[in-house]
């Protein structure tokens, strides 16, 4: 009786014979569908936050943050030095942003409309430079610079500027 039972639980831990199988082979992997995952976005880094953000309490202090923002977005475009006596194109801008720093509006308030290639290029610059510092203390913000242009396609802002001969 003892031989039977530990025959009987040999039966249930023996390995199979490796058998021709019947069931059919898995597809080839080219004709698998494939499920891609998208890999999660990084959370900002809470300096990343703080480096994007304005503690400004007023447009004019936003002003001086937004001038920077540009300054570094397109330090290719910024004229270095004292500009020359004369200009290609001063224009006054007011740029509206939202409390996400995305630009809203841009609005003339002086126009150098005898260069509207000027006008395009710096509403180009303005918008490319977006996302703004976050206006942490203003639910939006809309701030003034007058951008100096020269005629070599490069700029200063009054906020930042080296002044001029």
């Amino acid at each position: 009786m003892a031989t039977l039972i530990l025959a009987w639980l040999a039966g249930c831990s023996a390995t199979k014979v490796d058998e021709p199988s019947t069931q059919p082979s898995p597809k080839p992997p080219e004709t698998q569908s494939r499920v891609i995952v998208p890999l999660p976005v990084p959370a900002q880094r809470p300096v990343d936050i703080i480096k994007n953000s304005s503690a400004a309490r007023n447009a004019k202090d936003y002003r001086k943050d937004a001038a920077s923002h540009l300054y570094t977005q397109h330090s290719q475009h910024i004229y270095k030095g004292r500009l020359p006596p004369m200009l290609e194109a001063v224009g006054v801008l007011n740029v509206d942003i939202d409390r996400h720093g995305a630009v809203k509006s841009v609005n003339w308030t002086r126009a150098p409309k005898h260069v509207p290639h000027v006008m395009q290029e710096i509403e180009r610059l303005v918008k490319a430079a977006a996302p703004y510092p976050v206006p942490q203390n203003l639910s939006q913000v809309t701030y003034t610079d007058v951008w100096l242009w020269h005629k070599s396609g490069k700029f200063q802002l009054d906020t930042l500027t080296e002044g001029q001969d």
